[in-house]
């Protein structure tokens, strides 16, 4: 029974930055595996960033690797996305995911290896 907020999402220019924000409810959000993923109009459901429980280790899509950063404060049950240097194909709606473990390393990119899902917050990049 965990409940993801999303928020911060927005209109801004290309090249510009945000930064998207998930609120976790829940005891044990601290060992939940959290990730990041986005879709836009016609395409499938889309990894973008992940990252462990113990924030030792993150990950990312190539698309945004090097502009985009995900973090956690477990202390206040909250997951983040830094988004630089924003590009056109970035708009999407941006989701935050929750697990509690993985399969393996692999499921990591899967958006079906994620039991708990937030609403969503659009983000779009004008050109």
């Amino acid at each position: 029974q965990v409940q993801l907020v999303e928020s911060g999402g927005g209109l801004v220019q290309a090249g510009g930055s945000l930064r998207l924000s998930c609120a976790a409810s829940g005891r044990t959000f601290s060992r939940y595996v959290m990730g990041w993923f986005r879709q836009a109009p016609g395409k499938e459901r889309e990894f973008v960033a992940g990252i462990s429980w113990s924030a030792f280790n993150t990950y990312y899509e190539d698309s945004v690797k090097g502009r985009f950063t995900i973090s956690r404060d477990n202390a206040k049950n909250m997951v983040y996305l830094q988004m630089n240097s924003l590009k056109a194909e970035d708009t999407a709606v941006y989701y935050c995911a929750a697990t509690p473990r993985l399969r393996d390393s692999t499921a990591r990119r899967e958006s079906t290896a994620y039991d708990y899902w937030g609403q969503g917050t659009q983000v779009t990049v004008s050109s």
